[in-house]
């Protein structure tokens, strides 16, 4: 069986479902969503998708959309990337994190600092919102702090979930050389059998645009 991603390159928590999905070796492929067109606005989308986000995960038999579900979907699907069973709650204790925390921070600093017109940049809300992510990245840097991976000794979902904004090229106040303990970790991520960056693995990139 084959699954659809409805996705885009920009998008970070969709690089998470699409990254887990290729890592767990499912046999998927990318739909792509026009979002900054606003196709995810559109009635049939919402009629899809009520949410009117990406990702969505679409097989015979579930539509599904949220990043961290769709994850977890995988890992019932497959037994791949959930760790030990013991850890089935640290794993999603850092998987909420990352929706909470860590993305949640990072994809509004980054669309706010990119993809916005220039002059309709809000400097105070990118100044608050870039203090909130230094904090998120703290603790991941504490707690990487003699760990390779965030649960267990293996990757897990909770790793693809918090490197979900990390990989990407546009400026974001997030800088590796910072941060030794993530870049160590990004780098093992990148090293991983099957790992692509998200604009290789989705389509759609902000040079479609220019």
């Amino acid at each position: 069986m084959t699954v659809k991603l409805h996705c885009f390159g920009e998008s970070g928590n969709a690089y998470k479902a699409a990254l887990t999905l290729e890592l767990a070796g499912m046999d998927w492929e990318p739909v792509f969503v026009d979002f900054f067109n606003g196709a995810s606005r559109t009635d049939d989308f919402r009629d899809f998708n009520v949410m009117a986000e990406a990702p969505v995960l679409e097989t015979p038999e579930i539509t599904l959309s949220q990043s961290g579900a769709i994850q977890q979907w995988v890992v019932d699907q497959t037994g791949k990337l959930g760790g030990a069973a013991e850890d089935k709650y640290e794993v999603l204790r850092w998987v909420l994190f990352d929706n909470h925390k860590m993305s949640s921070q990072a994809g509004v600093l980054r669309f706010l600092m990119n993809f916005l017109p220039e002059e309709k940049r809000p400097q105070e809300a990118i100044q608050f919102v870039a203090g909130r992510l230094k904090a998120a990245l703290s603790t991941l840097e504490r707690h990487l702090d003699g760990h390779n991976w965030i649960v267990g000794d293996d990757m897990t979902i909770a790793d693809i979930a918090n490197c979900g904004y990390l990989f990407y090229p546009e400026p974001f106040t997030f800088d590796r050389a910072d941060w030794p303990n993530i870049d160590a970790w990004l780098t093992r991520i990148e090293g991983t059998p099957g790992w692509k960056h998200p604009y290789d693995l989705m389509p759609g990139n902000p040079s479609d645009r220019t």
